[in-house]
């Protein structure tokens, strides 16, 4: 069913309560809806029409709320947009039916206030009920951010929220605290035993406010923003960001600019799948294996930096293209760098199918089932070993993806092994899209000038942990209104004790390891 059928079943299913207007290229639909048939017209989305959900933008207008609902599939974007006056904060749930959409309505009730009536739990999210005051609201346009908090007291009283309540359970907590460069995550575990019962991760120590940093400033300032909150998918959220503001302003990005941010996005992917193989060997205290992963992701690091001058590919994007240009050959240089490191990864690969001790701490642990994955709204390759097989280079894609000729791993079991083996298949996918870039390439300018103007729009990428959105709205004078980021490990972190609990303790680290989860990303 294509948007403008879904236009004709909505509006036969809830006459005159909801309107579908859509863009000048009909692959967006905006839906306008009353309240009341909010919840309703977001489940049927979710489960009657095979979409994904990508996240929840509230704005705060000068006399009206603007909630935002995005979701998407093969046909194309779809917002449903529920309004209501300021004074009015309360809304309806969507959880019931879309599940996915748990998370991001308790941040929406944290950042600005708001009351989801149906909600199952509200409160304590990002702001911490241990640490931050009530009422304190910091996305909403009222707030100093430069002021400091005169009442802010940490609560003393706080205990975790337990669900395990017989004989003999406790919880098993982990971290706020660790050494090396693991950030500050607290994990909450719940057991009567050596099975995981229950399992809550405690996020956003390090909550850093890019969003309501980035109101005012300019766009190639928070660019900077962008590429920073998660440095080692810093290129694939600078390119979701660039394209918003393209889409903006309505500018062509040129042909060889595409093709050479194809080939930078394949290339941070590959580089950061790498990191997360030799994770998943260390968890599973394969010291050699970890090692020879390790130094095909440092090679990857090198043949960034001989590249572009930033091991991370930092300064490299700008709206309208890319601040510089690479030469064909160096680029050819790359590709065989990362040819020759494949080669010895898919030799580890094959060590590692045969290891017997291996495989016994990655098989049937950490379980995801399809259904449960896509109630949840897991992404990237954590999604496709479940069999949800969704990929924004293909459901939408962008930068010229359409072009090349790849393919979308997937698995079915859903456990570490099946993650471990969808990373190997998708790094060989990201060298044969690089080889199809370099023979793509052909002369030509890398940036097209871009005149800032006022507007909205909605930039995506099939980062490397999973699709990751970026909704901007600019003013006449190009200045920040509203940047909201909905990265892929905001998604995957609601979904992992989907993984944990019925598990024993002593596979919790191999279970976080093929997650390969931020908690940089998600604590934007």
């Amino acid at each position: 069913m294509g948007l403008f059928e879904l236009k004709e079943k909505i509006e036969q299913r809830w006459p005159g309560q909801a309107k579908c207007l859509f863009d000048a290229k009909g692959a967006e639909c905006e839906i306008t809806c009353g309240r009341e048939v909010l919840p309703w017209l977001c489940g049927w989305l979710f489960l009657g029409y095979d979409c994904s959900y990508a996240g929840l933008v509230v704005e705060e207008g000068a006399s009206q709320w603007q909630l935002r609902h995005v979701f998407y599939n093969d046909g194309g974007f779809i917002h449903v947009l529920p309004g209501a006056p300021l004074a009015e904060k309360t809304f309806p749930s969507i959880v019931e039916f879309v599940h996915a959409a748990d998370w991001h309505e308790r941040e929406a009730e944290d950042m600005f206030g708001l009351v989801f009536e149906g909600h199952p739990r509200l409160g304590d999210f990002i702001l911490h009920d241990d640490a931050w005051q009530e009422n304190v609201e910091p996305m909403r346009r009222g707030f100093d951010s430069h002021a400091a908090m005169s009442r802010r007291k940490p609560d003393t009283g706080w205990r975790p929220h337990r669900i395990v309540r017989e004989p003999g359970a406790f919880v098993m907590p982990i971290g706020p605290k660790f050494s090396g460069v693991t950030e500050s995550v607290h994990f909450l575990l719940e057991t009567v035993g050596e099975d995981v019962i229950r399992f809550t991760p405690r996020l956003f120590y390090k909550w850093r406010a890019i969003e309501k940093l980035a109101e005012g400033k300019k766009a190639d300032d928070v660019l900077l923003l962008a590429e920073r909150f998660a440095a080692t998918t810093a290129f694939a959220h600078g390119l979701a960001f660039c394209q918003a503001v393209e889409c903006i302003c309505g500018t062509e990005v040129p042909e060889r600019a595409k093709v050479l941010r194809v080939f930078l996005a394949e290339l941070e992917r590959l580089r950061q799948h790498a990191g997360a193989i030799q994770e998943i060997c260390e968890s599973t205290a394969l010291v050699v294996a970890a090692s020879q992963s390790g130094i095909f992701e440092e090679e990857m690091l090198r043949a960034s930096g001989g590249l572009t001058g930033h091991r991370y590919l930092f300064g490299l994007l700008a709206p309208g293209g890319l601040l510089c240009d690479l030469a064909d050959n160096a680029c050819r240089v790359a590709l065989e760098r990362s040819k020759k490191a494949l080669a010895e990864l898919n030799e580890l690969e094959r060590r590692l199918r045969v290891s017997s001790s291996f495989l016994d701490r990655l098989e049937e642990v950490g379980s995801v089932a399809s259904e449960t994955a896509a109630a949840y709204g897991l992404l990237g390759p954590i999604a496709r070993a479940s069999g949800v097989v969704r990929d924004m280079r293909r459901a939408r894609p962008y930068s010229g993806y359409e072009k090349f000729q790849f393919d979308i791993p997937g698995e079915q079991e859903g456990d570490g092994y099946a993650r471990l083996r969808v990373l190997f298949a998708e790094a060989r996918q990201s060298v044969r899209i690089m080889e199809q870039a370099v023979a793509f390439l052909q002369e030509g300018p890398v940036r097209q000038p871009v005149e800032l103007r006022a507007g909205a729009a909605l930039g995506w990428v099939e980062a490397p942990r999973g699709g990751a959105f970026h909704w901007v709205r600019l003013d006449e004078h190009g200045h920040i209104v509203r940047y909201h980021v909905a990265p892929p490990s905001f998604a995957n972190w609601h979904g992992f004790h989907l993984a944990v609990e019925k598990f024993a303790f002593q596979d919790f680290p191999i279970m976080l390891s093929s997650f390969d989860l931020s908690v940089a990303e998600n604590d934007r």
